[in-house]
């Protein structure tokens, strides 16, 4: 079974490479200490298990996962102490290591991905894993976005509007658009309903953005944003937002 493992801490990669070398039918093809070099590696290398660590700098283990979607591999995630993290993998049942690797728990944990293997079990989403394991109450702090092979951290301060265009979503930042996969209804579901609002069925927008609101029409509205950009505002985007803002 050829393996990759992620983890910013040279120590801890270290210690799971002399512990994997001990057992059969592995091989560890490459170490990867961040997740944009571990994005790089999955698809250079294309491992049938990764070891990935959740709490790392640039890139978590869930972005990872994120932005590999269904290029993902099967994965056994590595973590010291996240309770919430340790219950998402229980409920979506992936197998998970806490810090430091015992040795007959690794072992068990690596039969246990090769059965998987074996059987050809697909894993859970990384939406699903990233959801379960956010704290209640906490939302998105950024949007992960791929295009033409670079991947975008977008806070979302920086977004003014989001428009949904067939299966995918337009992020308008200061002027320019960056595109990615996704459902609206996916995404609303993970925003701070305080700071971005569904105004319209193709349109969400950051609230600190709006300059004024205009009446179109009969039940119809346009939001006038700051830099002039005129977004349609339905009958209950209108009730939203206008309860939001008093």
């Amino acid at each position: 079974m050829r393996v990759l493992i992620v983890d910013d801490e040279t120590l801890a990669r270290s210690l799971l490479r002399e512990h994997l070398a001990k057992l059969p039918n592995v091989e560890v093809v490459g170490e990867a200490a961040n997740g944009f070099e571990a994005v790089k590696l999955v698809e250079d290398l294309n491992p049938e298990l990764v070891f990935l660590d959740i709490q790392m700098p640039k890139l978590s283990g869930f972005e990872v996962l994120e932005l590999l979607g269904e290029r993902a591999p099967s994965v056994i995630f590595t973590t010291a102490y996240d309770e919430f993290a340790l219950r998402a993998f229980e409920v979506h049942a992936v197998d998970y290591l806490l810090k430091p690797v015992e040795p007959p728990r690794l072992a068990a944990a690596v039969e246990r991905a090769a059965e998987r293997l074996r059987n050809k079990t697909p894993p859970p989403s990384a939406h699903d894993l990233a959801v379960s394991a956010r704290p209640p109450g906490r939302t998105l702090e950024r949007i992960l976005i791929r295009h033409e092979g670079r991947v975008h951290v977008l806070p979302l301060e920086r977004i003014d509007f989001i428009e949904a265009q067939d299966d995918y979503l337009s992020f308008s930042c200061g002027g320019k658009r960056l595109r990615k996969q996704q459902t609206m209804a996916d995404l609303e579901s993970q925003l701070d309903a305080t700071r971005f609002v569904r105004i319209h069925r193709s349109f969400i927008l950051n609230v600190e953005r709006l300059a004024r609101i205009d009446l179109y029409g009969k039940d119809s509205w346009l939001a006038i944003l700051g830099d002039g950009t005129k977004l349609p505002m339905s009958r209950t985007g209108h009730a939203k937002l206008k309860e939001l803002i008093g």
